[in-house]
């Protein structure tokens, strides 16, 4: 049946057919602009309108095109960062506003499938839209809530002894793991990947080296976890725009299977690389820097980020950002600016990871916030136990390596002393042996009782 035409006599009438007014749509003059400027990782673009986020395309003049992320408006022009390389774009070539901002794919389709910083599949499976509940969903979205957030109460298994009784991890928290490069960020990451309880893992590696993602994908998480997981890479040769975006990429794929009740766990390697993106794109623009050269930008985006993940009406995301912590000051401005935020934060070091004590965890520098909620009271007694002993030998320890050390005089001294491989061998766990949390505060106590400390 064909779409009757009706024709209004007003002045100013429009075709009321939806056929004739999408041809008259298509048929409008197209606004197109031009690169006015390339300077450093910005492009400036003129003669077009535009909002922060929105997305421009540059063609490329062989047919193809380069979009651009409008980050900065002035009186004249649009300026924009690549989600491509710059390299043959120069002053002169045509713009178009695409009037939409970056989008990414959503829902349970997403499930074992590999995409790059922008959400596009790049494990060679096909497309990432293929089924009933697929769709595009904007990247950026608004912080649940603070009334509507669920209480954290519920703890979630990692597979670490060292993590799941000493800093244990609840449903919907937020946590940090702090060290300097080489003390085993990645692989300490990568042993949560293996014995996670959550239902579904996004894996965000940003930033880090190309080399390291197929050992990842191949020897940490294998076929099995890879199938409960979705995997957002952005190496560090890539635009810094594409760097940033990845990890709200990530967050934007965890926020959805969360609208759906499930709960999630998110790892993000690193977090550092990502506020270094931002620190490119914020000098790039004209911000001032601030603190070692981060400008303020640099904050309020890791706030941004941060609170998106945690707990809704509906289900969880729960979040492990590695921090790299520059010349192992773990007070340098981003270490010091995440730690406020998070709710929790595992220290390694690096005294530890040259004694090859795996993972590096200093269990006295670290602290869950949230582990007196998600853990039952003899639970905590075990903990603390232990961490008294650990603490009355560090506090011994200078007598100790001098031989100045009365044996008798301290009991939890002597108790550390005599049971030191016991407890190092209970703090230490190869990667690829994930062990339950009740196995691990099983074996807790038995540590305790074999050393006679009273819990």
């Amino acid at each position: 049946m064909t779409t009757p035409v009706i024709l209004d006599s007003a002045p100013g009438s429009r075709f009321r057919s939806p056929l004739i007014a999408r041809a008259a749509a298509a048929g409008a003059p197209e606004l197109v602009g031009s690169v006015s400027s390339i300077v450093g990782l910005s492009v400036d673009v003129a003669g077009l309108q535009g909002a922060v986020g929105d997305l421009v395309a540059i063609d490329t003049g062989d047919g193809g095109t380069t979009e651009a992320e409008v980050v900065a408006v002035t009186g004249d022009a649009l300026r924009c960062m690549p989600l491509g390389p710059v390299h043959g774009l120069h002053v002169g070539m045509a713009a178009r506003a695409t009037g939409r901002p970056l989008t990414v794919p959503a829902g349970p389709q997403l499930l074992g499938r590999v995409l790059d910083g922008l959400g596009r599949p790049m494990d060679g499976k096909g497309s990432v839209l293929d089924g009933p509940d697929a769709r595009r969903v904007p990247v950026d979205a608004t912080a649940p809530s603070a009334l509507d957030r669920a209480r954290v109460d519920t703890p979630l298994g990692m597979g670490v002894r060292a993590l799941d009784t000493m800093t244990t991890v609840g449903r919907g928290q937020r946590i940090g793991l702090f060290a300097g490069s080489g003390v085993g960020k990645s692989s300490l990451l990568s042993m949560v990947a293996r014995g996670t309880e959550a239902e579904v893992s996004v894996i965000a590696l940003i930033g880090e080296r190309g080399r390291e993602v197929r050992e990842f994908l191949e020897d940490d998480l294998g076929p099995e976890g890879l199938a409960r997981s979705v995997v957002v890479i952005a190496t560090s040769d890539q635009p810094a725009m594409v760097r940033l975006r990845a990890a709200f990429v990530a967050t934007r794929i965890a926020e959805d299977f969360r609208s759906q009740g499930r709960d999630v766990v998110l790892m993000m390697d690193s977090l550092t690389r990502v506020a270094m993106a931002q620190r490119e794109i914020g000098l790039s623009v004209g911000e001032p820097p601030a603190t070692r050269g981060y400008p303020p930008s640099t904050f309020s985006m890791l706030a941004q980020l941060l609170e998106r993940t945690g707990t809704d009406a509906t289900g969880s995301v729960t979040g492990i950002y590695t921090v790299l912590v520059d010349g192992d000051d773990h007070n340098e401005p981003i270490a010091d600016a995440t730690r406020s935020i998070l709710d929790g934060h595992v220290v390694l070091t690096r005294d530890l990871a040259v004694a090859g004590h795996y993972p590096a965890i200093d269990v006295l520098g670290s602290i869950s916030r949230v582990a007196s909620r998600v853990t039952t009271a003899e639970q905590r007694a075990l903990a603390l136990a232990l961490r008294q002993v650990l603490a009355a030998r560090r506090r011994a320890q200078d007598l100790l390596d001098v031989g100045a050390y009365a044996a008798g005089t301290n009991p939890l001294v002597d108790a550390a002393v005599a049971h030191a491989a016991a407890i190092d061998g209970f703090l230490q766990q190869p990667v690829d042996q994930p062990v339950g949390a009740d196995e691990a505060w099983a074996r807790l106590a038995a540590l305790l009782t074999q050393m006679g400390v009273r819990a």
